[in-house]
């Protein structure tokens, strides 16, 4: 079954706002030794750059003209999923 772009934008919109609400008021150093909030970001970014994906196969145009730097976003996640070497915490602090 296709997936309608309205859809896919909301569960992006979720998934950023969690990442944000998570995150929110903590500091790097908090960030980095509670290791049970970082595995809540890196699964919404797992989530947000899979919506991407799909919206990319729906629209890559329109896509890339709103969010230009969408492709870095699937790559990051990328990277998180494959443990590439190992995940800089710093930069998934960035991300956030």
């Amino acid at each position: 079954m296709p997936h309608s772009v309205r859809k896919l934008l909301i569960y992006l919109s979720i998934s950023c706002t969690e990442v944000i609400e998570f995150a929110e008021g903590d500091s790097f150093e908090e960030f980095q030794e509670d290791r049970i909030l970082q595995l809540a970001v890196e699964i919404e970014f797992d989530i947000i750059s899979e919506e991407l994906n799909r919206l990319e196969r729906l629209d890559a145009d329109k896509l890339a003209e709103r969010i230009p730097e969408y492709r870095r976003i699937i790559h990051f996640r990328n990277i998180l999923a494959h443990r590439y070497d190992k995940v800089n915490i710093a930069a998934v602090w960035d991300f956030v």
